[in-house]
């Protein structure tokens, strides 16, 4: 099923300009891109790429109705990056592939006319290549699907999203032990911010405009058995963006944020780094 999943999108990605020509001319239907450099990747407050760079991109399609499809992808590293947690021989998840990350994902948004919003949907997290040799018996899939719930009045978003599938990023159902608990109900909980900083302090044009901050706290918690209880941690985002929308720089957005996960040593060490530890990140991204 996963194999079929992934050879879809392949195939779709193939046909993708004669798609989005027809998607953009449907009538109702919006599609939007972007594309982004950033000093590394931060997910849930841990670097996917040992704090190197990464290159990230995305496409959604969205009808008036509130229907919406979109596609996201990044490079990666911890799937090939030691676990530090088998001190007396380093292992990494993948021998092979294991440095994409591809999301899809679908749902439905809705603003009532009291300012409330919604948002409803699912995510597959896809991770192509394969385990390392014997590696069954330490991680279980990186495979992981989500649905997710958010909530949302002015600029505070309240969301929970709740793994679904037995694996969440390769803790839970091992292949070889059918006794392993599953990680079915692992849910991250998070409350985030998009404050308007140029409307509140009246900048409407300028250097000053444009500029939006961002603040986020957040709790992974890991459904896995006692024993995956130490994978579960709580993070913290702060951040600034600045938004161009005039001239040659019209849809570009630059910014920063601080992250920090209080992760455990034990389960969260990669190529001798916490990587949860504090960290800051900038980028520059295009959206067309």
């Amino acid at each position: 099923m996963r194999k079929s999943l992934i050879t879809t999108v392949l195939l779709g990605a193939l046909a993708v300009p004669s798609f989005v020509f027809a998607a953009d001319s449907a009538p109702g239907v919006t599609v939007a891109y972007n594309v982004g450099l950033y000093s590394q990747y931060i997910f849930r407050g841990l670097t996917q790429t040992d704090r190197s760079p990464a290159v990230q991109g995305g496409v959604d399609l969205t009808h008036s109705s509130g229907f919406y499809l979109g596609a996201w992808a990044s490079n990666i590293s911890w799937l090939r990056d030691n676990n530090n947690a088998y001190a007396t021989a380093p292992t990494a998840a993948y021998e092979k592939g294991g440095r994409i990350e591809l999301d899809i994902y679908g749902g439905y948004r809705y603003t009532f006319g009291s300012g409330v919003g919604i948002d409803l949907g699912a995510l597959q997290y896809m991770y192509p290549g394969s385990r390392s040799a014997g590696g069954e018996g330490n991680w279980a899939s990186a495979y992981t699907t989500e649905l997710y719930g958010a909530l949302s009045y002015g600029w505070v978003q309240a969301k929970i999203s709740s793994v679904v599938s037995d694996s969440a990023w390769t803790v839970g159902k091992y292949a070889n032990a059918p006794a392993s608990k599953n990680a079915q109900g692992t849910y991250y909980a998070e409350l985030n911010a998009t404050i308007p900083v140029s409307d509140l302090i009246g900048a409407k044009d300028g250097a000053a405009s444009g500029i939006t901050g961002i603040a986020h706290i957040a709790r992974q918690e890991f459904n896995a058995g006692s024993g995956n209880d130490a994978y579960s941690y709580t993070d913290y985002k702060l951040g600034l963006q600045k938004s161009f929308s005039e001239g040659a720089l019209n849809g570009v957005n630059v910014g920063g944020y601080w992250t920090y996960a209080n992760t455990k040593d034990s389960v969260w060490t990669l190529e001798n780094r916490n990587i949860g530890d504090s960290t800051g990140t900038v980028f520059v991204q295009k959206v067309f």
